[in-house]
């Protein structure tokens, strides 16, 4: 007996939800800062994690690779999942799923940046960032940072850690 779509499934295929996605790399130098990026394209808040919006049809995974190399000139070796990071719509905009991976540098990398896009790059120590990352995104940074001390990867929403044990 054939299965037929209720009007809900219909609408499901026709729009689905619509939640962005951005992939983003937890890059540590052996001193164990984290490497931050300063961006020409956001004044308002200049400094980030290496990254950036996943394409249509790209896996965060993929999205995280084409970025690095876009972004510090670098085939990076991505070793781990450290959080994914459900972040509210905003103004004008919707929920979005943010994917952080830790990540290794090539030994003796000499990082390139575009410079219509990065002005410039940095080690912070983890209790620097919230002095330049948005609050939000310093609180994911360190979630991720606690997790992967455990040997986990954290589910957040807004950079606050959601499952028992995370907390």
């Amino acid at each position: 007996m054939g299965r037929t779509d209720t009007g809900d499934e219909q609408q499901f295929r026709v729009r689905p939800p619509g939640v962005r996605g951005a992939a983003g790399a937890l890059i540590r130098s052996p001193a164990g800062e984290v490497l931050l990026v300063e961006r020409v394209y956001r004044p308002d808040q200049p400094w980030g994690l290496p990254g950036g919006i996943i394409e249509q049809d790209e896996s965060p995974l993929a999205a995280c690779r084409r970025e690095l190399a876009e972004e510090l000139g670098v085939q990076a070796v991505i070793e781990h999942l450290a959080a994914v990071d459900w972040v509210p719509p905003r103004a004008g905009g919707t929920a979005a799923l943010q994917w952080l991976f830790v990540v290794r540098l090539p030994e003796n990398a000499e990082l390139r940046l575009p410079p219509d896009e990065l002005s410039g790059w940095a080690w912070v120590a983890p209790d620097r960032l919230g002095e330049l990352l948005s609050a939000h995104v310093a609180r994911r940074v360190r979630a991720a940072l606690a997790a992967r001390e455990r040997g986990a990867t954290a589910y957040l929403e807004h950079g606050h850690p959601m499952v028992e044990g995370e907390c």
